[in-house]
């Protein structure tokens, strides 16, 4: 009798289960056929997502804090120092009469140089226009965008033009807000190579807040007369170099006729190395050269920098000289008697005194 009631109550039970299981499947089901319904009418990207942001997703960016301490997070060494360089469509993208840019040789350079390629994971590329942004992460680099409402930076910007002097202050205020992120940083222009690591030879000792290149050596790099370049530098963050930076960028509304690199230069006359307690080192053009004064020594030289020169064109060609120059050199024998040395910068010379076509625009 026990038995012959429990059978139908086994029976229910089964049938009950099956029906659940049939029910949850035919939901799941239904779910995910609109999931994939809504994912073929979506674009496989979301663009206007993409390119408002550092390479860092939203996520990422809420546990950072903001977008920039993001990308400093990701890209700084160990010790909180981050390589800086700032690029626009001009200096990113290819025109038709060159399979080059200078973004494209600032980053061969780091292939080529010697001890240089672990730096590439350590560069910050601010973008200051969007094709400038979508080509640094097509390169896979780390990337943020740096936007200024009412301000197109994306052409060539010629030297001591509106725009440049715009694009240069704002450069200013960018590495100020990573000072005060607390990141110590070296900026360096995309015209820069970086044939050797110049870690080897920047002081490591803390106490010097600011080791800064020339365009010409005077003979003593505490000398506060050498004639400074702003093309490269290595900064530390502290309070002192934030309020050297704060004076900096305050001259920017005042500053009519001159360039950043000239009223940095006119602050350090006007005694702020002594009145902040920095102590300051200025860098031998052997080691960190520029196209004003060339290293003595490619045996020696750590960056050399297209400096003194008009255009990024006559850069570029001038550029390609140089690192024929030093594929000539690595190719020769350690305990060769040849003395290699670097050839005419013909294109920059002449850049001065024609007409110049402007890239970008």
């Amino acid at each position: 009798m026990r038995k012959a009631m429990e059978s139908p109550l086994v029976s229910l039970a089964t049938v009950s289960i099956l029906f659940i299981g049939i029910m949850l499947i035919y939901q799941c089901f239904s779910y995910f056929s609109n999931q994939f319904i809504l994912w073929q009418k979506e674009p496989l990207f979301n663009h206007s997502n993409i390119f408002n942001q550092s390479n860092l997703n939203n996520s990422k960016s809420e546990g950072c804090g903001d977008a920039l301490e993001c990308a400093l997070a990701k890209t700084a060494m160990g010790n909180k120092t981050v390589i800086i360089a700032v690029v626009n469509r001009a200096y990113a993208e290819q025109d038709v009469e060159s399979d080059n840019t200078m973004l494209d040789l600032f980053l061969n350079s780091f292939w080529l140089g010697e001890g240089t390629r672990y730096l590439i994971n350590h560069i910050l590329l601010v973008a200051v226009d969007q094709i400038a942004y979508e080509r640094c992460q097509f390169l896979k680099m780390n990337c943020i965008k740096l936007e200024t409402e009412g301000v197109d930076f994306k052409g060539e910007k010629v030297f001591m033009s509106q725009d440049f002097l715009k694009m240069m202050w704002k450069r200013t205020q960018f590495l100020l807000d990573v000072l005060k992120h607390g990141y110590n940083l070296i900026f360096t222009d995309t015209d820069v190579m970086w044939l050797r690591d110049p870690f080897t030879m920047l002081g490591k000792n803390e106490t010097e807040d600011l080791q800064i290149s020339l365009d010409s050596y005077l003979g003593d790099p505490w000398s506060q007369k050498n004639p400074i370049n702003t093309g490269f530098y290595y900064v530390r963050s502290n309070k002192k170099t934030i309020s050297l930076f704060e004076s900096w960028y305050a001259h920017k509304d005042n500053s009519t006729g001159k360039k950043e690199q000239d009223i940095l230069r006119d602050l350090i006359n006007g005694g702020i190395i002594n009145k902040l307690g920095l102590r300051v080192r200025f860098l031998d053009t052997l080691y960190f050269s520029a196209f004003c004064q060339d290293s003595r020594d490619i045996r020696a030289v750590i960056t050399v920098h297209a400096a003194c020169c008009r255009s990024i064109t006559a850069k570029e060609r001038d550029l390609k000289v140089m690192f024929s120059d030093w594929k000539r050199f690595k190719k020769l024998q350690a305990n060769s008697s040849v003395s290699p040395k670097w050839s005419r910068h013909t294109w920059c010379s002449q850049s001065w005194g024609k007409s110049i076509t402007i890239k970008g625009n």
